[in-house]
């Protein structure tokens, strides 16, 4: 497994492969034999330091595909054998008025995989059964992994938004999320508009159905319905806002932002609004993969092995992962 012990720069190689002794799962618990698991942007976040340790030692990894070794008392709905994806949303006390109407992803007492539980960087874990989900079959394990993280918290953003098909939706930054965010929005015959400081992934929107790609102070050509905002950074979402037509939302996909720059109240005014996107829904990821087989959703994908996942956060930090990067075991 590779194991963070203290947080610090990619470039340091912060992770430390190690060898645990296998556990078995608890009550309401399975184990899982890890085939592939995606590398995210709040892996290299975690790693750095810029989200606090929840506990240390921690093994990362929120995009997990695996086939179930065993399973734990009380467990009905998995079997050994099953191939089950587990993600970034771990465990809710399932009690509160937040879980009981669906808002799990709210709840106080959430728990997330790779920062309150053991994740997926590594041959083995334990995840709560009710937290784990079925991977479609027309997914390999490594095109499936980007699915649960960048595309399940895409595809809540876009529901956040309000965008409705064949709105005009902004997308800034267009990495990994926004990569599936994109193919969602031309399925529901959206006109998107993508904003981002690459030409590469300028000429990549275009070429995949976007109708303009500038940079994140261009303004688009025409008021926008919506937009997302993927990009970690506060003056992007301000950039977004002065896009908006009155009433529309920009909806914030990020766990961890850097401050917003001071506006004019001109650029909220006519109802235009700022929403957070924290984390899903247990009936978002089971919404959009059974979304993502129907497209279906294509992913792009730079593999890495178990042993070298200090190099995919690193070169993640620096730009050079064409698409997701995914570990395989």
């Amino acid at each position: 497994m590779q194991e963070l012990t203290s947080s610090r720069p990619a470039a340091e190689n912060p992770l430390t492969l190690v060898v645990r002794s296998v556990l078995a799962p608890g009550p309401g618990e399975i184990a899982i034999e890890v085939s592939a698991c995606g590398v995210c942007r709040t892996d290299l976040q975690l790693v750095e330091g810029d989200l606090p340790a929840h506990r240390l030692p921690i093994v990362p990894g929120h995009q997990v595909v695996g086939r179930v070794r065993s399973v734990g008392d009380g467990v009905m709905q998995w079997r050994p054998g099953d191939r089950v994806g587990v993600a970034w949303l771990g465990g809710s006390c399932s009690e509160c008025d937040l879980c009981l109407s669906g808002q799990e992803n709210l709840c106080a007492d959430a728990q997330f995989t790779g920062w309150d539980r053991d994740g997926g960087y590594g041959e083995s874990m334990i995840a709560r059964a009710d937290f784990a989900f079925s991977v479609p079959s027309g997914f390999t394990d490594v095109a499936a992994a980007p699915l649960l993280c960048g595309g399940v918290i895409g595809y809540r953003s876009l529901k956040i938004s309000g965008i409705r098909p064949g709105g005009r939706l902004g997308l800034y930054g267009f990495g990994a999320s926004a990569l599936l965010a994109i193919q969602v929005a031309l399925h529901w015959s959206c006109e998107v508009y993508v904003a981002t400081r690459s030409s590469t992934e300028q000429q990549r929107a275009m070429e995949m159905g976007a109708v303009w790609a500038g940079g994140f102070d261009d303004p688009p050509p025409v008021p926008l319905d919506a937009a997302i905002t993927f990009a970690p950074v506060g003056s992007v979402v301000v950039a977004a806002l002065r896009a908006l037509r009155p009433g529309g939302t920009v909806a914030i996909n990020a766990i961890h932002l850097d401050e917003i720059p001071s506006f004019d109240y001109d650029l909220l005014w006519r109802e235009r609004g700022l929403r957070s996107v924290a984390n899903f829904t247990r009936r978002d990821a089971e919404e959009f993969l059974a979304l993502a087989l129907e497209i279906p959703v294509r992913t792009v994908v730079d593999t890495y092995p178990l042993s070298e996942a200090n190099l995919a956060l690193s070169r993640l930090q620096c730009g050079e992962v064409d698409g997701a990067a995914v570990l395989t075991m």
